[in-house]
This record gives structure tokens, C-alpha cells and sequence, in this order.
């Protein structure tokens, strides 16, 4: 059987020129870069030269970005570290309902240590109340937090506003960049943001390696505490494959931006079109923006298939799409984005989310669309 993978979203295979890069960085250079002998000297400059490769591609300063493990900790080092020094201003913290777990739960760990946050509802696409944001907004008030793109139905948020927003009241911004990088133009210094999460493992390259945008006048403390790494804001020994492999599928992806995004939406059309004349239109919704979102991300209900038998019937077909993030795909619980938008129950137990990268072509988008249509009428056929 041959499988296709159309969850991209989760996570992307990694590109042959990053995987080429990362290997010979792997089987050429294994010093420190901490240390000072020639050995440490060329691990510096691989840890040098992705740094400013990466901010060269989006609209950065190289001492702004700092190399973390992943979003998730790039988000958790903004929540934490933000909430915590301007603690002297307030306690007050705005996040979105929609934002990935990496940030919810960091929120949920602040509301625990005394910190008073406010979830910013959604509209029925997905969208955050800009209105809201202002009438919410309080002297104490010392955080927003808002993605600039969403992982599971892939609407787009209006972040310049918000960050614009931000800069007049005094309050930091943060948005997690994580699905938006490789989709959507960024420029650190045009987004208002001051603190911007980045991972790598989206735009085809390596598992376990992410960064986050810290802007010029923002100071956070220390992340982690050891040495004199990351200009003291994270300790460690840097992974210097990583970090090569991050700067090399950042390059990719920003340079081939315009043709990443117009296959995108050749697939997306190609699979609503096929599941139009299969199925028919009133058999599945489309959920989130149909304006304002990534090519590549698509989340679709089958009204009459649950989403878990969906789910398991594609993978017996070799298929891989997935029910929301893949952080919380293995839990029963209706997508708390879904859930924010306020769909009816049908919609909301019905949600498929498919999404496009590397690999995928048109000829698997028609298998896709076939198998759809054999397992809705295999699952009416035995209800």
C-alpha cells in the first residue's frame, strides 16, 4: 500500500538539502562551541552563521533570535518570561482562545501562580475580536498573546493590528509563528511584535530545534541556567546540526514562499472541487476563513461520519490527516479551537484537518478523495 501523508501541519518531512546540510555538519565538525580551541572555533561559527542566515530571511537582527528546543518552548519562554518581568506593572495577561497548548497551558500554569488571564474569544471563522482586545485592555495589563496563524483550521489573524495596538498602550505582544513560517510573508521588524515563537520541523526541516524573536528593547530572563550560552539567556550546549538544518529550511522556504503557496492552493482547489463532485457540496463544511487563512492547512467536517471513525478509516487506507494538533490528536476531546468558534455539535464531532507540503500530489489528492467517498457510504450503509 502506499501511504500518503497529508499532515504536514503536525509535522513535515525533512527536504534533502536540509537533511544533506545537517549531515555534514554531523560527520565534520563535533566541538563545542563554548570552547576555545579551533575545534570550538568552527562549532561557532555554525551556530553564528544560522543565526544570521535565519534573521537575514525574516526581517531580523541575529542577537534577537534565541535557539530553543521547539515552539512549545519557545512559547513557553514568552509567556513565562514576559509575565514574570513586568510583574511590577501587572498581573494582567490577554490570550486568545485558539492559541496551540504550548501557550494554554503556560497560561493555565501563570493563572495558578496568581496571574489573572482573560481569554480573547473568536467569531465563527476563527477570527479575534480586534474591538475586543481594546475594550479588555488594562494599565495592568502586560501581555497579549496571539498566533498569527492557527494550526488546526488555519485562519489568520490580523497581528499587525494587534501589535500596533500593543506598542501605543505599552503592553508586549506575542505571537506564535510556528504554522505561519515557510506560509506567510514575516518580517520581525514590520509585525510589531515583540516576542515571535519559530520551529523548524514545519517548513521541512529538523524535529527539536526552534527559535525565539526577542525584540531589541524586550528583556526576558534566562530561560535556562548553566553557562554563557545564547548570550546568557539559555544555557546548553548547542545543537549545531540542528541549527544548520533550521537556517537551511528557513532559506527554502522564504525563497520558494510564492510557489510553496500556489501549489498549496492547487491542491486545496483540487481537493473541494473532487469532494464537490463525488460527494456533493451539502456532505461536508469547511471550516475557518475562507479569506484570511494558509493554503495548506484545510479542516473539514463529514456530518455523517465522526470524526474518530473518519480518522481510523483513512488510516486503513494508508492515509494520514488528523482530527486537530498533534499535540492533543491522541485525546477524545473536541478541538477546544473548534469548540471557540462556537460550530454546531455536528460540525464540531465531524472535523477532519488536512494539510499539503512536500511530496503531496495531485494524483494522491484524487485517492484521497475517492477513499472519502467510499467510507461515507460504507458508514451509511451500516448505520
Amino acid at each position: 500500500m502506499n501511504r500518503i501523508y497529508m499532515d504536514h501541519a503536525a509535522s513535515t518531512p525533512v527536504h534533502p538539502l536540509v537533511a544533506e546540510e545537517m549531515l555534514r555538519v554531523m560527520t565534520g565538525t563535533f566541538g563545542n562551541a563554548s570552547s576555545v580551541h579551533a575545534f570550538g572555533r568552527d562549532a561557532k561559527r555554525i551556530v553564528s552563521s544560522a543565526r544570521e542566515r535565519i534573521a537575514a530571511a525574516i526581517g531580523a537582527k541575529p542577537h534577537d533570535l534565541v535557539f530553543t528546543s521547539g515552539g512549545t518552548e519557545s512559547d513557553n519562554a514568552a509567556l513565562f518570561g514576559a509575565a514574570h518581568a513586568r510583574i511590577d506593572r501587572g498581573r494582567h495577561l490577554l490570550v486568545s482562545r485558539i492559541e496551540h497548548h504550548a501557550v494554554l497551558h503556560a497560561a493555565e500554569r501563570l493563572a495558578e501562580q496568581g496571574f489573572e488571564v482573560e481569554y480573547i474569544p473568536v467569531d465563527v471563522r476563527g477570527r479575534v475580536d480586534l474591538d475586543w482586545i481594546r475594550e479588555h485592555t488594562r494599565p495592568d495589563t502586560t501581555l497579549i498573546s496571539v498566533m498569527f496563524a492557527n494550526n488546526e483550521v488555519g485562519t489568520v489573524q490580523p497581528v499587525r493590528e494587534i501589535g500596533a495596538f500593543a506598542r501605543e498602550r505599552g503592553v508586549w505582544f506575542h505571537t506564535d509563528a510556528v504554522q505561519a513560517l515557510g506560509s506567510l510573508k514575516i518580517d520581525c521588524g514590520e509585525l510589531n511584535a515583540d516576542l515571535i515563537s519559530f520551529s523548524a520541523h514545519k517548513i521541512n526541516g529538523p524535529q527539536g530545534i526552534g527559535a525565539l524573536y526577542i525584540a531589541p528593547q524586550i528583556k526576558l530572563p534566562a530561560m535556562l541556567h548553566g553557562g554563557n550560552q545564547e548570550r546568557k539567556r539559555r544555557a546548553g550546549t548547542e545543537n549545531l546540526a540542528g541549527m544548520a538544518g533550521f537556517a537551511k529550511a528557513v532559506e527554502l522556504s522564504v525563497s520558494g514562499l510564492d510557489e510553496r503557496h500556489a501549489e498549496a492552493l492547487r491542491l486545496r482547489g483540487e481537493l473541494l472541487g473532487g469532494l464537490e463532485a463525488s460527494i456533493g457540496r451539502e456532505a461536508f463544511v469547511v471550516n475557518g476563513d475562507p479569506e484570511h487563512t494558509l493554503a495548506h492547512v484545510i479542516n473539514i467536517s463529514f456530518p455523517a461520519v465522526g470524526t474518530e471513525t473518519m480518522l481510523m478509516n483513512l488510516d486503513m487506507e494508508g492515509i494520514a490527516a488528523a482530527s486537530g494538533s498533534a499535540c492533543t490528536s491522541g485525546s477524545l476531546e473536541t478541538s477546544h479551537v473548534l469548540r471557540a468558534m462556537n460550530l454546531p455539535e455536528k460540525v464540531l464531532n465531524s472535523a477532519i484537518r488536512f494539510s499539503f507540503g512536500l511530496g503531496n500530489t495531485s494524483q494522491e489528492i484524487e485517492t484521497v478523495v475517492q477513499k472519502i467517498e467510499t467510507i461515507i457510504a460504507r458508514v451509511r450503509i451500516k448505520s
